[in-house]
């Protein structure tokens, strides 16, 4: 009597193997790791923080994000700012019909205007502007008084220079040896003249 083999167990046996061999952690492909070994998992993806917009909105921050540049993670108030006074729509909005040499200027005038906005809710940034122009102003008129005075004091000082010099020319004309001077002076004119004296 011949013995036939059963197909069913050697289908089964068969599969078993190839799950065996499948299974197996000799059956993975190498992944070269960035070191230069090789290792059987593949390398973990890069942890994408969003902005502080994107973060505070609690949307998703997309590679090309405009707020991204000029609102950082680690700055969220800097956001929530001007955020509160002009929305994130209008931000977004403006920034995008700016070129992007002007857009930082742009946020920077934003937070300075609502950080204004919340010390003063009635002028805002119009109000620190003429405080501003205010004291410039009282500066200005200090500083034309100032200098009226300093040319004043120079005019005193010229005058006075003047009143010394012609007290000191009187003083030498009063002199006796400036008399005795101008006498000599007169002789040596007749004798240069050839005239004879009127004495002998």
């Amino acid at each position: 009597m011949e013995c036939r083999e059963n197909p069913s167990i050697t289908t089964t046996g068969a599969t078993a193997a190839a799950v065996a061999v499948a299974t197996s952690p000799s059956s993975f492909s190498p992944i070269s790791s960035p070191t230069g070994s090789f290792s059987s998992f593949p390398p973990r993806p890069v942890s994408f923080s969003p902005c502080a917009a994107c973060k505070i909105l609690r949307r998703r921050c997309v590679d090309k994000c405009v707020l991204a540049p000029y609102f950082p993670p680690s700055e969220p108030l800097k956001f929530t700012i001007a955020h509160r006074v002009f929305g994130a729509s209008n931000i977004i909005k403006l920034l995008q019909e700016l070129p992007e040499a002007q857009r930082s200027d742009a946020v920077d005038s934003m937070v300075y205007d609502a950080n204004a906005r919340f010390r003063d809710p009635v002028y805002g940034c119009a109000g620190a502007i003429c405080q501003l122009q205010k004291q410039i102003s009282e500066l200005q008129a200090e500083l034309a008084k100032s200098q009226a005075e300093i040319l004043n004091i120079q005019y005193q000082n010229a005058n006075l220079v003047e009143s010394i010099y012609q007290k000191m020319l009187q003083n030498q004309e009063n002199s006796p040896q400036y008399q005795q001077d101008e006498d000599s002076r007169f002789f040596l004119d007749e004798s240069f003249l050839g005239l004879e004296p009127l004495w002998t």
